[in-house]
């Protein structure tokens, strides 16, 4: 082969490579652009589970209770045992100490005291153990016979130190508890601003992309309005589950604007009596909370806020309010005793008519 054979034949070589890299880029470069869109799709479905995740937190707030309290089982309930004093690790070196030469014997002193020691710093500690679990023993025991025995500062005193609302952050910034007597209680409750609420929707395309758009002002605010209903239905049950009260009076609270002074002013937007045996026939796993909030007496005008653009403020329902409620609509053990002296009424009626009805004709 001549030199220019060889040279053509060196550049074409020198050619074929170049083709071959620069394949292999173009190659990489869409391998990294697919690895990028698939990047891009992951992040924007990861979006779009957070965000739809955040709303199901918000609206399901009620489908959550704390531990129901038996302050009967309380009462009764029997102190821990105390400890006693155990000596195993001082046995458990007994032991090793027969294994042992009989000229290493004197060897096993020193492991015997600090065995010994061992054995008195467990008990040390589980009589601390015992001394604390036994003072919280006497004072839920104390405040469960105060709560029996229908004292209003023992239900605060629990609701303070008890009750798992305080926790819940996604019910609001406030609670303030009022108890009436041993049946009602009443609760005002500042609900988490509109901010809560997303103000945009966020959804995935056909191509899997990220769409975001400001969300319809009529779903914004039915949002807002389970979220508010949801909150109450949770403070409703925590109440419930802590005291043995047969209805909760609680208010819920949101900032509104004032026109006249352009700045957020706190008002009442929903106030509900919440009975404790309509209550327990609630399935919260199904039911819609601004729904079921019709089942009980309420004031709120939600209609109204997704024309004006605000919930429109009320006045809360009082304890006079559902005394007046009481004596038009008589309760279910005011009514049994009404049948019953219905009953016995026609029972003399009959025993007055059974004599002429038995006497025979000529």
């Amino acid at each position: 082969m001549g030199y220019r054979a060889e040279l053509r034949a060196m550049q074409a070589d020198e050619r074929r490579q170049e083709r071959e890299a620069q394949k292999r880029l173009r190659e990489l470069e869409r391998q990294a652009k697919e690895q990028a869109k698939l990047s891009a799709i992951e992040q924007a479905r990861l979006e779009v589970e957070t965000h739809e995740s955040r709303l199901d937190l918000l609206l399901s707030v009620h489908k959550e209770q704390g531990p129901t309290w038996d302050w009967s089982a309380v009462a009764a309930s029997l102190p821990p045992h105390r400890p006693e004093k155990s000596s195993y690790h001082e046995f458990r070196a007994k032991q090793r100490a027969a294994l042992l030469q009989p000229d290493r014997r004197e060897a096993w002193i020193s492991a015997l005291e600090q065995a010994k020691s061992q054995d008195e710093e467990v008990y040390q500690h589980a009589l601390t153990t015992y001394a604390r679990d036994k003072a919280e023993w006497e004072k839920l025991r104390h405040q469960s016979r105060r709560i029996l025995a229908g004292e209003p500062r023992a239900y605060s005193e629990a609701l303070v130190e008890l009750s798992p609302l305080a926790e819940i952050s996604e019910l609001g910034s406030t609670l303030k508890f009022t108890v009436h007597d041993t049946h009602l209680l009443e609760c005002v409750l500042k609900v988490n601003g509109m901010q809560a609420i997303p103000a945009e929707v966020k959804a995935l395309t056909s191509t899997g992309k990220l769409s975001v758009k400001p969300m319809p002002k009529a779903r914004f605010h039915e949002l807002y309005q389970d979220y508010i209903c949801s909150c109450l239905f949770r403070v409703a049950r925590e109440v419930f589950a802590l005291l043995p009260v047969d209805a909760l009076l609680i208010t819920a609270t949101a900032d509104s604007t004032d026109v006249r002074k352009d700045r957020p002013v706190e008002q009442p937007v929903l106030s509900a009596l919440t009975a404790r045996t309509v209550l327990a026939g609630l399935d919260f796993e199904r039911i819609d909370p601004s729904a079921a909030i019709e089942s009980f007496l309420h004031r709120g005008d939600f209609k109204a806020s997704r024309k004006t653009g605000a919930f429109a403020p009320i006045a809360p329902l009082t304890p006079s309010d559902i005394q007046s409620t009481r004596s038009e609509h008589p309760a279910a053990s005011d009514l049994l005793l009404a049948v019953r002296r219905m009953r016995e009424e026609l029972q003399a009626d009959i025993t007055k008519l059974t004599p002429l009805s038995a006497t025979p004709t000529n």
